[in-house]
């Protein structure tokens, strides 16, 4: 049973990158998530800990007789967002050249309670 829900939309963060992250902490407790995101050296980590943390606040919102002890990572996936094209061009083969992409991600974050 899903408790609260968190969705970071265009996180300025490759697909490829924040799933290797967000596959650390799936079916984790919340607070054992956030422990290890704290010491975790990957660029999503960041970005993850913090969603977490408003899932947290969302399920203490949304019902607050919640044990937040309770809590875990029921569902948490990582989907492309468009990308983000910079204003800058890269040169390429035979006098061409092509925009500089940088990958965009929305995340999502589904707590439960056990």
């Amino acid at each position: 049973m899903s408790v609260s829900k968190a969705i970071a939309r265009f996180a300025r963060i490759s697909p490829r990158k924040a799933r290797v992250v967000v596959d650390l902490v799936r079916g984790r407790q919340a607070g054992e998530a956030l422990q290890l995101l704290e010491f975790t050296r990957k660029s999503g980590a960041p970005v993850l800990k913090k969603l977490i943390e408003s899932a947290v606040a969302n399920a203490r919102t949304q019902s607050p007789g919640v044990d937040l002890d309770g809590l875990f990572v029921e569902t948490a996936f990582v989907d492309k967002a468009p990308n983000k094209f910079m204003r800058r061009w890269r040169p390429r083969a035979m006098g061409r050249a092509t925009r500089v992409q940088k990958g965009m991600s929305h995340i999502t974050i589904v707590l439960g309670e056990r």
